[in-house]
């Protein structure tokens, strides 16, 4: 099993080529948790399938660390873009993906790539946890969103626990929780944002759809201005363009995905499964 690993703003997965070792659409969904181990595997945020589906164009199976399929993840996709584009040299391509097709435009190491509208929106709310009461604004981008503005003095060293797993799995939310992305804004400047992620339970270093959930719900707050400039944990930075009135309308996600390594799965590890 023939690998690479790429991070799309520190959010990290595994790719494989559906196209080189057609069982891997059989066999991968029972290896995902033990390819994503960080300390027993190779480590990941999760694991994409690319199987090519026509001319430039890919079916894109999504796996989070903890083996669970989710229709969706902005970062894994614009990763799965740089992997066609090195791979099988299409700069422009139609990704389909569990939500919807999606193009993508690579250039070197940046990608673009043009997102529908989100499926729902709703109006803000008020969620009450242990840590404390917060206001969020529900959306569905591909995956379940909320959007909570904060005013944490420091932001990027705050802990996310408590609050953010109670809010994820929180009885007002629809079954099955959500991602919640932490917002702080100032000043019409780029918006900082943080995410606690379904599927890996954890804060992630960029939530890519999350993201976008976020500069919509800030665009349409005037928190700030298009395009909008969203700072990650991991010190990258993306960019979101809305194609419309925020927040229900399509957008444009634009940052690099970085590929870190090529390699192969040991028998070993796969044995140990």
């Amino acid at each position: 099993m023939n690998f690479a690993k790429l991070h799309g703003a520190g959010n990290d997965f595994l790719l494989f080529d559906g196209g080189e070792d057609p069982s891997l659409v059989d066999a991968l969904p029972a290896l995902v948790p033990r390819l994503c181990d960080r300390r027993l595997g190779i480590g990941a945020d999760g694991v994409l399938l690319l199987v090519p589906a026509g001319t430039r164009a890919a079916r894109l199976e999504y796996w989070n660390a903890d083996g669970t399929r989710a229709s969706f993840c902005a970062n894994g996709t614009r990763c799965a873009a740089r992997f066609a584009a090195l791979r099988w040299h299409w700069h422009e391509l139609v990704l389909l993906t569990g939500f919807a097709p999606v193009r993508a435009r690579v250039h070197g190491a940046e990608v673009a790539l043009d997102l529908p509208a989100p499926t729902e929106v709703q109006p803000w709310q008020e969620f009450t946890a242990p840590a404390g009461s917060v206001r969020g604004r529900y959306l569905v981008l591909g995956v379940p969103h909320l959007v909570v503005p904060v005013k944490w003095p420091d932001f990027w060293r705050c802990p996310l626990a408590p609050l953010a797993p109670a809010l994820r799995a929180h009885a007002e939310l629809p079954a099955g929780g959500a991602n919640v992305n932490f917002v702080r804004h100032a000043g019409g400047g780029p918006l900082a944002v943080r995410s606690w992620e379904r599927g890996i339970e954890a804060e992630t270093l960029s939530c890519g759809s999350g993201d976008v959930a976020a500069a919509l719900v800030a665009l349409a707050e005037g928190w700030t201005a298009a395009p909008v400039r969203v700072e990650t944990a991991s010190g990258r930075t993306l960019v979101v363009a809305a194609q419309g009135m925020a927040p229900r309308c399509a957008s444009t996600l634009t940052g690099s995905a970085e590929w870190i390594a090529d390699g192969t799965v040991a028998p070993e590890l796969l044995g140990a499964l």
